[in-house]
């Protein structure tokens, strides 16, 4: 599959003979109480999904003759997904395959195979796939052409029949806890290594910009219910916390002025987020074009937020978020390789 987010993969290791410092010890139990937390709330929302499921008749369920429900849903995924993108450069990196049946967007799964049950389970899974029919009756114009130009492609649509509202909650809502509760359960009795939870969450502030650079042409994450900004409102919320762990650990170690510098980057990507309302993205300009976009495109609200992601996602760039990262990650021994 080719999941969006490829964070270079890491050593998960317990730490030999105990940590090498106070500083690194409570780093890496502050990392567990975060993402511990954070698999808990999944967990929680994906079993919120499945129990706000509508009583089925012979027609199914829809949006209109079940709108509670449907609503109720819509909301537990929408918490689902605040608290997997907390997480993501974590859990890309501890259980890729439990992220890929957990995160993989549509295409990547019908890439690999044909799935004419979208309910069931199996083949397309996970929150894209429990989104793509929550919200089944409101995919933009944008999404429409690019996903029916697949091959396999597979009309989105409310479960039309009992079955398929029986597949619908113990099928593709039971895949999501089950593969929701493996995660807390094999995480668990992990041991983590401070240079795999550091890389994961650097690995992930570095492909922010590849987010909303998949809006143009239909295939951004979350684009069923327009919420591909929240994503990344949340992924970004999810590495200052998992960053916060290092911090002290930074600073004894010299880094106060990268600390500084790195707190500088996450508010400055946050003030952006923050300046547009909503949970979606803004209209990509009808003639963007990502390689060499115009100026007045990136006067733009979309072009606005690229523009400053291209700039603090890229590491190579002198003062970026991502670059000062990596800068503070080496004053405590930490090389970060993207």
């Amino acid at each position: 599959m080719n999941k969006t987010m490829k964070i270079k993969p890491a050593v998960i290791a317990m730490c030999a003979f105990g940590c090498s410092s106070d500083y690194e010890s409570d780093a890496i139990l502050s990392v567990k109480d975060i993402v511990s937390s954070d698999i808990d709330n999944l967990t929680s929302a994906a079993q919120g999904i499945q129990d706000n499921a509508p009583t089925a008749d012979d027609d199914g369920w829809n949006a209109t003759d079940d709108a509670d429900a449907v609503s109720a849903m819509r909301s537990e995924w929408h918490d689902a997904r605040v608290a997997y993108e907390r997480i993501e450069g974590a859990i890309a990196v501890l259980f890729p395959d439990l992220d890929a049946s957990t995160d993989e967007r549509y295409d990547g799964f019908i890439g690999e195979a044909a799935d004419d049950n979208l309910f069931d389970g199996e083949g397309v899974t996970g929150v894209h796939g429990i989104e793509r029919i929550l919200w089944a009756d409101s995919h933009s114009d944008t999404v429409l052409a690019f996903e029916s130009s697949l091959s396999d492609y597979t009309v989105a649509a409310f479960p039309t029949t009992l079955d398929e509202a029986d597949d619908f909650k113990t099928g593709l809502a039971q895949r999501f806890i089950d593969d929701a509760t493996l995660m807390g359960s094999d995480f668990e009795p992990l041991a983590l290594d401070a240079a795999a939870a550091y890389e994961g969450v650097v690995g992930s502030m570095a492909e922010q910009v590849e987010k909303i650079t998949l809006a143009y042409t239909g295939e951004a994450e979350s684009r069923y219910a327009g919420h591909t900004l929240a994503d990344m409102r949340a992924n970004l919320e999810g590495g200052l916390a998992i960053y916060d762990a290092f911090s002290e650990w930074i600073i004894a170690d010299g880094g106060e002025d990268l600390d500084t510098d790195v707190r500088d980057g996450f508010d400055r990507v946050m003030a952006t987020y923050d300046a547009f309302s909503g949970d979606a993205l803004p209209a990509v300009p009808e003639n963007w074009n990502p390689d060499s976009p115009s100026d007045e495109d990136l006067a733009t609200d979309y072009g606005v937020i690229w523009s400053m992601l291209d700039t603090e996602s890229n590491p190579d760039v002198d003062g970026s978020l991502v670059s000062s990262m990596v800068e503070a990650a080496s004053t405590i021994g930490i090389e970060v390789a993207l």
